[in-house]
């Protein structure tokens, strides 16, 4: 077998009606799919496809949440030996256009109305579109005028159904024909120095990149899996979809985007994969709610978690606990760490896996402390796992070892490259990149790191983005941003410095919900985010959080000043990705005043601000954003 759809065949004769192989909850309704029922719908959407003249090595874009529907389009596409393009759900319809148009697709599978009517909005403009397919008809009706542009899921079955019924063997043959070196998806990188870049990758690095994970945890047909992270992204095309047709994992999908939590407590998942931001919100949501529950609770809570954070560090550290320890530690775990994990959905987790950016080593601590062993898991679009905790292996200040089939260097510029069969085939249109990316066979990451003695890989920062002090003295603003970030009262950070200057300087957001609710509880009023951010009260709140940091790192790389933002970072106008990563050139061209009165030494800076206030009224005014030193 060479393609995910080959394995999808042969899971699908090894289970048929007897193994669950989805379930996606509707109308409060868990609704399950067994092996034969994805395998039958895959078919006849491949062949609906087919008749729809869709070729080898063509190109289709998906837009949705994560649905069954999702996976069943890509399996459809690259059985017929196409390429599947995802597309993020939130993007804007300029966006999904230049994807289009340079991905060269000729389909393109869309959700429901609100995806349709940005493709409606730049119809014009991607005339090699042929249809636009939809799986959810809500609202989509009335849409008579694009009827021939617009068809339905279930219309596309027809199709497929009707041409099955005259030729039966038409589909295993078109199956048989894939190989592994086809394309399989096109991941567009998220943007953060320019235009995304569309990676190629094949079938073989999918299947690779699912093996080496096997390697070191692989995932059993009984264990349960929520899909939660974007199907557009590398990581659940690999730890998602291509481990479940391979190893037959049972993939379970959320109602809504807003429900996973919900979703999450219910199916109560053998592995999760959550990015480090969400990972941190769930521990910033278990201090909020502890803050408003019972003084039984906070009793219990303040008790038993310095034990909880004793025993893990013990555990992980030494490897073993005294007995003392233990009784300890077994009477935190009845007293409140089972109901901890109860509440959060991790009561029965095997496999938690932190990816993306570099996840704090105080939330790894946190959830150690609960019963959790968090793992990071480092990687990229472009060569899926390079690093990650195996076992109880696991050192909260590194990124983990490599798996043993993939092969991991330190360039003499601190650049860390890798080579392994999950290594990309390059990027579309753009050899020049290509060539500075892949030298033989290794890709450069173009990240910061380095080897520790033990195998471990301390990650740092992109290469290009460590900034140099006035004093010679090298720091990571992402590192910095990122321990910041563990505060509940801190949602995102921008951190500064370089250029020739001689200090660390930063820009905050605040966590509206939890600064709000700590507002409230201390009898501070406030009419709007702008006027919460700049109270007197919020700053001393939010400096005591920087000050316990700048303990933690070097003297150079100690914040010296910062300002609270009158304002979210927000991805529509460019501060941040559709992943959430930092813009930090657009930002820093963007900020300059504020970011220039923090290094002159200024008390405030004069800004216009757009409000909403909680009567739903909107309008502009000047206010002074407050410089606080430290």
């Amino acid at each position: 077998m060479e393609t995910l759809p080959q394995y999808l065949q042969a899971t699908a004769r090894k289970y048929g009606d007897k193994h669950v192989a989805m379930r996606k909850k509707q109308l409060g309704i868990w609704r399950e799919y067994s092996w034969t029922d994805s395998y039958t719908r895959v078919r006849h959407l491949a062949l609906g496809l087919q008749q729809l003249a869709l070729q080898h090595g063509d190109k289709v874009c998906i837009i949705g949440d994560n649905d069954p529907e999702y996976f069943w389009a890509q399996l459809a596409v690259q059985a017929c030996g196409g390429i599947a393009v995802g597309i993020f759900t939130d993007s804007t319809a300029s966006e999904i256009q230049f994807i289009i148009q340079h991905s060269d697709s000729v389909v393109v599978f869309a959700k429901d109305q609100e995806q349709c009517d940005k493709l409606l909005e730049i119809r014009a403009n991607v005339p090699a579109i042929r249809r636009v397919i939809y799986w959810e008809d809500k609202g989509l009706w009335n849409y008579r005028d694009s009827e021939a542009w617009l068809m339905s899921f279930e219309s596309l079955m027809t199709l497929g159904r009707e041409c099955d019924q005259r030729e039966p063997n038409r589909f295993e043959e078109q199956l048989a024909h894939g190989k592994g070196d086809d394309l399989a998806i096109f991941c567009y990188t998220s943007g953060t120095t320019g235009q995304p870049k569309g990676a190629m990758i094949a079938h073989k690095n999918l299947i690779g990149g699912c093996n080496i994970y096997n390697e070191v945890d692989r995932r059993l047909d009984t264990d349960e899996y929520l899909s939660f992270l974007p199907p557009a992204w590398i990581t659940e095309n690999v730890l998602g979809l291509a481990v479940h047709v391979m190893n037959g994992m049972v993939i379970n999908f959320p109602e809504e985007p807003e429900t996973v939590q919900d979703n999450i407590r219910e199916i109560s998942p053998h592995a999760l994969l959550f990015s480090a931001r969400l990972w941190e919100s769930l521990v910033s949501m278990v201090q909020a709610r502890i803050a408003d529950t019972s003084w039984l609770n906070r009793v219990l809570y303040k008790t038993f978690m310095p034990i909880g954070y004793r025993v893990a560090d013990m555990r992980f550290g030494k490897g073993s606990v005294p007995i003392v320890w233990r009784i300890l530690g077994w009477l935190g775990e009845i007293a409140i760490f089972a109901a901890l994990r109860d509440k959060l959905g991790l009561s029965r987790v095997k496999s938690a896996y932190s990816s993306g950016a570099a996840l704090s080593p105080d939330v790894v601590r946190f959830f150690r402390a609960i019963g959790v062993n968090i793992r990071n898991l480092f990687g990229s679009t472009e060569a899926i796992i390079h690093t990650l905790h195996v076992g109880n292996d696991v050192k909260f200040e590194t990124v983990g070892v490599p798996p043993p089939s993939v092969q991991l260097r330190i360039s003499p510029e601190g650049e860390i490259i890798v080579k392994s069969a999950s290594v990309f085939q390059g990027y579309y249109k753009n050899p020049e990149t290509t060539a500075k990316a892949l030298q033989d066979g290794w890709f450069h990451t173009g990240d910061a790191g380095y080897l520790r003695d033990d195998g471990h890989l301390i990650y740092l920062d992109r290469v290009k983005d460590l900034l140099q002090l006035s004093t010679g003295d090298k720091f990571s603003p992402q590192y910095i941003e990122g321990r910041l970030k563990f505060s509940q009262y801190i949602k995102d950070v921008m951190v500064a410095g370089g250029h020739e200057r001689a200090f660390v300087t930063a820009i905050i957001n605040i966590d509206f919900a939890n600064v709000g609710r700590w507002a409230e509880k201390n009898r501070l009023t406030y009419t709007t985010f702008v006027d919460l951010s700049q109270k007197s009260e919020v700053y001393d709140l939010i400096k005591q959080d920087v000050l316990h940091v700048n303990e933690t790192l070097p003297p150079p790389a100690r914040v010296k000043s910062f300002v609270l933002l009158h304002k979210e970072f927000d991805p529509d106008e460019g501060d941040l990705t559709r992943t959430r990563k930092l813009r930090r050139n657009v930002m820093e061209d963007r900020y300059r005043d504020l970011i220039e009165a923090m290094y002159s030494g200024k008390s405030e800076v004069r800004v216009s601000a757009q409000v909403k206030y909680r009567d739903g009224r909107a309008g502009v005014i000047e206010t002074a954003v407050r410089v606080c030193g430290l």
